[in-house]
């Protein structure tokens, strides 16, 4: 599809109301061209398009036929395993996401045209999906990282619900790092205070890279650092070099790496994707390890661009309470799934109602041992 007509859909960068980077046309296509999600890598593009009767589109949502659960954030290892040992065939299966990207975004892309009604486009989207399953013949279907907004049009579609927890840092308005420590609790504010010196104490010194910055030398350092940490945690990294030079040539004033440096080096780093109202943490990766760093990269950094920049949130990625203490706060995420067969659907229907109720006391637990001082909680 041509980038103009999914960026009429999305916007084209930060600066576009609502723009979020991954969902772009930058984003989707640099995965692809760069073999990091793909038919080789079982990410093979099934991307719904509606249009009207004048062809003119209206509405799409991003969808990938796969052959495997990984690179998701939204498990559903336990429904395949449980399926296939009942003699089913969960794969393949139809995925609505970002690949290898735990972050809310638009799902249910709808461009309404003078006298159409935007709600019932993305009504007909989510139906379009389960039909595309049913001429596919596979097992299910699965929209993960959905804003709540759009949830109404999947309940509508008889999509089952799925919620999850993540934690999410709120710019009150602040005017600067030292305004939001103010709001926490005295215990909390000396501990981060000190957690942030000692992160700095072996003469690091932090830069952010953004735009112009972002060089071919810089993207092989950053890769690096990728490559190291991503191959202890997770066995094979799943982006390819490539795809950082492509989304460096097509979206760099949308990205932010913060970077480390010690002795005249980089040493660490992490890589961010700016919105139109949120900072979006994605991984980090070092080649030395210091005490707190990781919190410095990831997390302290990040609430100090946002608030230079006057954005609302920070997003830091899929779960880690360890967040908590650093000011992030609990936030439920939604999915939405439309399972074929009738019996594997009751049986993911109970389990999801047992797992929002869990969901739900564990973000009230949690967000009852924030660090702020009492009457100043965050909230999302």
């Amino acid at each position: 599809m041509r980038e103009a007509d999914w960026q009429a859909l999305t916007g084209a960068c930060s600066r576009t109301p609502g723009y979020n980077p991954f969902i772009s046309h930058a984003f989707l296509s640099a995965l692809e061209e760069s073999g990091s999600a793909d038919a080789d890598t079982g990410w093979l593009g099934q991307h719904l398009l509606l249009r009207n009767g004048e062809g003119q589109l209206i509405g799409a949502l991003p969808c990938y036929l796969k052959s495997h659960s990984q690179g998701e954030y939204v498990f559903d290892h336990a429904w395949a395993d449980a399926f296939q040992r009942a003699g089913g065939r969960y794969y393949p299966k139809l995925q609505s996401c970002v690949p290898f990207t735990p972050a809310t975004g638009p799902r249910l892309l709808a461009q309404a045209p003078e006298g159409s009604d935007a709600e019932m486009i993305r009504i007909a989207l989510a139906e379009g999906l389960k039909t595309l399953a049913s001429r596919l013949k596979v097992s299910s279907a699965h929209v993960t990282f959905v804003p709540e907004a759009e949830m109404a049009a999947f309940g509508a579609a008889d999509y089952l619900h799925r919620t999850d927890q993540q934690f999410h840092f709120t710019n009150d308005g602040y005017g600067c790092h030292d305004d939001f420590l103010a709001t926490l609790a005295s215990r909390k504010r000396k501990g981060l205070k000190r957690e942030r010196r000692d992160a700095l104490a072996n003469g690091i010194t932090i830069d952010w890279l953004t735009g112009s910055d972002l060089t071919e030398d810089i993207w092989d350092q950053f890769y690096a650092f990728y490559m190291d940490t991503g191959s202890r945690k997770w066995g094979r990294p799943y982006l390819t070099r490539s795809f950082y030079s492509l989304i460096g040539e097509r979206m760099a004033n949308d990205i932010l790496l913060v970077m480390a440096k010690r002795d005249g080096r980089y040493i660490a780093g992490a890589i961010n994707f700016i919105g139109a109202d949120a900072l979006y943490g994605r991984h980090w990766g070092c080649l030395e390890d210091h005490p707190f760093l990781h919190f410095e990269v990831c997390y302290h950094q990040a609430i100090d661009f946002a608030i230079a920049r006057k954005l609302k949130r920070v997003e830091a990625g899929a779960q880690g309470e360890h967040k908590l203490a650093r000011g992030y706060m609990p936030v439920t995420t939604h999915s939405a799934h439309h399972i074929a067969h009738p019996g594997l659907r009751h049986a993911v229907a109970d389990y999801l109602e047992r797992e929002r109720r869990e969901v739900e006391a564990v973000s009230d637990m949690l967000a009852e041992h924030g660090p702020f001082r009492r009457g100043e909680r965050q909230d999302d």
